[in-house]
């Protein structure tokens, strides 16, 4: 039975920007980056009332078609639970199309704002287990979602039944302690879903092959052994492709390379995410023509979602 939320509630949340793909662990690997949105919701007598700050105001919608929105009615639906009305406030900082998880942090914070929400009534909130799942199932694929919920580094896969349904699962990495985290964010945008239609329905047997190697390596890679990166990194099956609608981002990506940086595609583009042990990225990379379009900055690893109840959660 669903059970009305009374008006007065409040909660709040934090979510990770991430990075998938991590150039070989297309649609698999994952890295939650320290910068977060936040979402504030209070349950009034009726109404939606949706206010965006940051990141997205003035061009999402502020209607039930927001994505933060979306991920809380599904929430709620999952948690047995429904609101009269609702103020929803959300103030962002990660960039918008520009393969930072953007979408995937909006989802993952509306369904986990409503765990804030009902854990006031003594009801059970959705386990990490739903909201990789119920996030994935918007997103079509698990790792953005993934670092969004467990924070750090993860693995995601995804499971097809004879039924038609499509679980999504993931499993934390330990990062290496030694490796640091050097977005570069441009100011341009990208589609994932065009950077997607650049990609082959079929690849060869040999490239297949080139990024299963690739894949397993980066994970001995990212836990234990920091100096493989640069191998670790390369990848055939979606770079290259996304390259060419990417100019800039191409080159910036085959400097960083050409010094002895590994570096990959943030998701579907346009940022590039550098990895390396040493604590800062060499001043001719910073200082070439390259970079200019590029905002690089050093960020921590993301921690995994958290909500309160009743109170903001600090920043």
């Amino acid at each position: 039975m669903v059970q009305l939320l009374p008006t007065g509630l409040t909660a709040s949340v934090a979510v990770a920007a991430s990075s998938a793909n991590l150039g070989p662990g297309f649609d698999s690997l994952g890295l939650a980056l320290g910068l977060y949105d936040e979402v504030i919701v209070e349950t009034v007598e009726s109404g939606l009332v949706v206010q965006v700050e940051g990141e997205g105001a003035g061009q999402v919608p502020l209607t039930s078609d927001h994505l933060v929105v979306q991920g809380i009615l599904r929430g709620m639906r999952e948690a047995g639970v429904e609101a009269p009305g609702m103020v929803v406030r959300c103030r962002n900082a990660i960039p918008h199309q520009r393969g930072m998880g953007s979408s995937a942090a909006a989802v993952v914070g509306g369904l986990a704002v409503v765990n804030g929400l009902v854990t006031q009534l003594d009801r059970p909130g959705l386990s990490e287990t739903q909201l990789i799942q119920l996030a994935s199932e918007f997103e079509g694929h698990p790792d953005n979602a993934a670092a969004a919920v467990l924070g750090g580094a993860v693995v995601s896969w995804t499971t097809e039944a004879a039924d038609g349904r499509v679980d999504y699962a993931a499993a934390p990495l330990r990062l290496h302690p030694d490796i640091h985290l050097f977005p570069a964010i441009p100011q341009l945008r990208s589609s994932t879903a065009e950077t997607r239609a650049l990609l082959p329905e079929q690849v060869s047997h040999r490239d297949a092959r080139f990024n299963v190697s690739r894949a397993a390596l980066l994970v001995v890679a990212l836990t234990e052994r920091p100096d493989l990166l640069l191998t670790a990194t390369e990848d055939v099956l979606h770079q290259p492709q996304r390259g060419a609608a990417q100019p800039e981002s191409a080159a910036f990506l085959e400097l960083l390379r050409r010094h002895g940086i590994a570096a990959v595609l943030s998701g579907a583009g346009p940022a590039v995410i550098a990895l390396t042990t040493a604590t800062q990225l060499p001043a001719a990379v910073l200082e070439s023509p390259e970079a200019r379009v590029f905002n690089v900055t050093e960020m921590p690893v993301g921690d995994a979602v958290r909500w309160n109840s009743g109170v903001a959660v600090p920043g």
